[in-house]
């Protein structure tokens, strides 16, 4: 092999050096097809420059990334979805949640994407929610869908709450992105994933209540008027809207009040598939863990005090 570089005029170092950083690419890449894939399922039509444009990478040049796309079929609607080939099965996990009793804050959280339009553009926000307060605990505007943008909204639920015992979403690839996953079990959160949109409803209701009831109405002009918006939204929702599932208190009140009961006497809730919380008082959480017992454990019990 020495003999082959100094005939073709390399060293032994620059192709030892091209491998690693023809490996970087590669598995840039195959993160890059998966958003693409994520992408192309919720606007179809989407054209490929217009997805270089939204996914914004930047390790990757327009060219180069209209090139590479069009060579993998992305000219028309991608039909087969290059990351169910190379990718399916060890990248998802259970759904965890589904019947599952719980009965305070940080048991259980939800996270989805939403898109908002403005003007001819889309922007994307990542809301993460505590599925028993329904509060809004991170949350991140931004004009790309890359995963970058899901991590900075868990940096902020978990600098502000502790992590919880179960995080939830959809199978979107943002959820098996490396340092997302790194940082939740680094906080000893178990991973789940829901197989359809209901699975997730929690967080998807929020995604619909936060455009619906306040940034239809605030019309932004601009990315950072958008940005100011949401996080306005996200305030109000908090502190200011109240919720007919949590006794018609905000999410803010709500976590206050169930922080300072002492835990068995916390109302408990059924996490159902469709989105629908049944939450009842008891002194007692053992007349449900009797009802619910076929259909999941309950969430470990936690009594987190606010700081």
């Amino acid at each position: 092999m020495n003999a082959l570089y100094k005939s073709i005029g390399i060293s032994k170092q620059a192709v030892h050096q091209h491998a690693i950083r023809q490996g970087k690419l590669d598995k840039q890449l195959a993160v890059l097809v998966r958003e693409a894939d994520d992408l192309r399922s919720e606007h179809p039509g989407c054209g490929v420059e217009k997805m270089y444009h939204t996914l914004a990478p930047d390790f990757i040049g327009r060219d180069r990334f209209i090139d590479f796309f069009m060579g993998m079929g992305y000219r028309v609607r991608h039909k087969k979805s290059y990351h169910r080939t190379t990718y399916a099965g060890s990248h998802y996990y259970p759904n965890l949640i589904t019947g599952m009793l719980i009965n305070g804050p940080y048991q259980v959280w939800q996270s989805d994407i939403t898109y908002i339009r403005l003007g001819e553009r889309h922007y994307y926000a990542v809301f993460i929610i505590d599925v028993y307060t329904k509060k809004i605990v991170g949350f991140k505007v931004s004009d790309h869908m890359r995963a970058t943008a899901n991590v900075e909204a868990l940096k902020m639920a978990l600098k502000h709450h502790p992590a919880p015992k179960i995080h939830h979403s959809d199978r979107g690839s943002q959820y098996i992105y490396e340092p997302y996953v790194s940082l939740l079990k680094s906080h000893n959160c178990a991973l789940s994933m829901g197989l359809i949109a209901q699975d997730n409803a929690y967080a998807e209701r929020v995604n619909g209540t936060i455009k619906n009831e306040y940034l239809d109405y605030w019309k932004a002009e601009s990315y950072t008027q958008l940005v100011k918006n949401v996080s306005k939204a996200v305030r109000h929702y908090n502190n200011k809207r109240q919720h007919d599932h949590i006794f018609k208190k905000t999410p803010v009140a709500f976590e206050t009040e169930v922080l300072a009961l002492d835990q068995h006497n916390r109302p408990m809730a059924t996490i159902y598939a469709e989105g629908q919380q049944k939450m009842v008082w008891a002194s007692s959480p053992k007349p449900f863990l009797a009802q619910q017992a076929l259909l999941a454990p309950n969430c470990p019990i936690v009594n987190y005090k606010n700081d």
